[in-house]
């Protein structure tokens, strides 16, 4: 299995956004996009690892600027990072006015996608060729983001709130506890 240059699975893709892609507050709907990034995301990985794949997991996605009906929807994805058998890919989220030509950046999201056979077993994926600084750059921040999200993991798998935790919380939150017996 040969390793791949990043620029031979990017992919970029403009989608003019519709009214019937609107929100009720005539926005593009959040879930649309998130659908959106989700197929990108997909053609990127296959491409790269020449399988189908699946979405094990999204990191984060925050929504920086509305999109507006009438607007293009530019994503533009790439392999970031590859372990055995999953591949981070980046995903730059940009809306253009058509009409202006004012671009705005709206989201960057990370998702992890895990390549399959035809049995849906996981399979080995092609590594990745590193041909610049930034692509180094992303690569290195995806591993941080893996650690951190390990660390997170270990962190909340056998947490339980104290009696301490309780007051805490009244003292600094809006909350008030009205507990069951928990026998």
């Amino acid at each position: 299995m040969r390793n791949k240059f990043v620029n031979q699975s990017q992919i970029e893709i403009s989608q003019l956004m519709l009214p019937s892609h609107s929100n009720f507050n005539g926005k593009i709907h959040g879930g649309y996009i998130l659908s959106l990034l989700d197929q990108i995301a997909f053609a990127c990985a296959s491409k790269h690892s020449k399988n189908y794949c699946v979405t094990a997991s999204v990191d984060r996605v925050d929504f920086l600027n509305p999109v507006e009906v009438g607007e293009l929807l530019i994503m533009k994805a790439s392999i970031n990072f590859v372990g055995n058998t999953s591949m981070v890919v980046g995903i730059r989220v940009e809306s253009e006015n058509i009409q202006t030509g004012e671009k705005k950046h709206c989201n960057s999201s990370y998702f992890t996608m895990v390549a399959k056979n035809d049995q849906g077993k996981s399979v080995e994926v092609p590594g990745l060729k590193i041909a610049n600084q930034n692509e180094v750059r992303r690569f290195l921040k995806s591993i941080k983001r893996i650690k951190l999200h390990r660390e997170k993991v270990k962190t909340f798998e056998n947490f339980k709130g104290t009696e301490e935790d309780h007051q805490y919380l009244k003292e600094n939150y809006k909350v008030e506890f009205q507990l069951e017996n928990e026998n």
